[in-house]
């Protein structure tokens, strides 16, 4: 299949396929006129990337567990301590938005919101 229907077939832009070729996390056939002919294991794999992607896993980290997915002998204590490793990230994460939200609802709580000039919010970003 021609790369609009991967796309259509995958979930993903035509750009982001071609961007996957590039850093060879695909590797589609050519057909005789040399466009990119891809299979029914190129659709599974963009979408194994999309999935991926979506829960956060950087693009080196989508190469290992592709490579792990394709390695019969993987123990999936290398799969599990990837996942986990990815929970802790988003934890510190949430921890990081949490404190950032507390503060931007202090400092909106402090400012009077009204048609004066006084506002904490442009003092604390001023640094004052």
């Amino acid at each position: 299949m021609n790369i609009g229907e991967a796309a259509r077939a995958s979930d993903l832009p035509a750009k982001t396929i071609r961007y996957y070729e590039e850093i060879d996390l695909l590797k589609p056939a050519r057909a005789s006129n040399g466009y990119r002919d891809y299979s029914e294991s190129d659709i599974h794999r963009l979408r194994f990337l999309q999935r991926s992607r979506s829960l956060g896993f950087t693009i080196e980290e989508c190469r290992l567990l592709l490579s792990l997915y394709h390695n019969e002998s993987r123990a999936s204590a290398d799969v599990k301590a990837i996942a986990n490793q990815k929970i802790k990230q988003v934890d510190r994460k949430i921890k990081e938005l949490n404190s950032l939200k507390q503060t931007l609802t202090q400092l909106a709580e402090n400012c009077h919101g009204d048609d004066k000039p006084d506002c904490p919010i442009i003092d604390d970003l001023a640094g004052r």
